[in-house]
């Protein structure tokens, strides 16, 4: 008899020890599915925050730039009213300020198509170096 139960003793661990390697296995892969789950949430939030916060760049300058926009155009317009007063007609402030407007053009254009290519590169990468 104490065979028999010894016999019964080792196949009822043989089974404990098989299911419990089969639980170990079914938590260690459950365990591992909700850790890459995790990981995966993890990282879907943290491009989320990444891509607003790079619109909330964009719309800034979008802003911003519309701000400079008018206000140079504000400004624009005052020289000529002021030019005007100067020369003493009005058109003439307004022809004064376009034809500097357009002087620019043909000098950027024609004698140094580089100068503001180069001039606007050099102030990007300026701000890139300082962003780091």
């Amino acid at each position: 008899m104490n065979r028999q139960a010894k016999k019964e003793q080792g196949s009822t661990s043989s089974k404990k020890t098989g299911t419990g390697i089969t639980d170990l296995l079914d938590e260690t892969a459950d365990s591992l599915y909700g850790d890459v789950v995790a990981i995966i949430e993890a990282k879907i939030e943290l491009l989320k925050i990444e891509i607003a916060e790079k619109v909330s760049i964009v719309a800034t300058v979008a802003i911003l730039g519309m701000l400079l926009i008018v206000g140079v155009a504000y400004l624009v317009t005052t020289f000529a009213l002021l030019a005007g007063e100067f020369l003493g007609h009005p058109f003439l402030g307004y022809l004064f300020v376009s034809m500097l407007f357009l002087l620019s053009f043909l000098f950027f254009t024609r004698f140094k198509p580089l100068l503001l290519k180069n001039l606007i590169q050099n102030i990007l990468l300026s701000l890139h170096d300082n962003n780091k």
